[in-house]
């Protein structure tokens, strides 16, 4: 399983990737995983602010639908367009391709909540 270490990671599952005060959001190796083929991604919220633990999308797979949990908070500037036409790139390049969303981050120091690598492989 890919858990990268330079990102930062939800009990939730989703991992962050913190440039500046702009959080980039997707869903880990591992989520994916679970859901199974994802067959459709669906983020209305773009231009919306958001707290840590609200959802700002659904992840639609052939068999369940989960949401997307905000791992912090923060407004959305921006959602992965590509998702529309091509969602099963969260299942081929959660980390990559398959992001989610951008985040301006209303507060940092919700990160210092987050788990390391290590930390996330140990609940898994």
């Amino acid at each position: 399983m890919n858990i990268p270490a330079n990102l930062k990671y939800s009990n939730d599952h989703e991992w962050v990737l913190v440039e500046g005060n702009i959080a980039t959001i997707g869903i880990t190796d591992f989520a994916q995983g679970q859901l199974g083929d994802i067959v459709f991604v669906d983020i209305q919220t773009e231009g919306e602010t958001l707290d840590l633990g609200e959802v700002f999308g659904a992840i639609e797979a052939v068999k369940t639908v989960a949401d997307g949990l905000m791992p912090v908070s923060g407004k959305i500037i921006e959602i992965n367009a590509n998702l529309e036409s091509a969602p099963e790139s969260v299942n081929k390049d959660p980390y990559g391709s398959g992001w989610m969303i951008k985040v301006e981050m209303t507060n940092p120091a919700e990160l210092d909540a987050l788990m390391d690598a290590d930390k996330y492989k140990t609940i898994l």
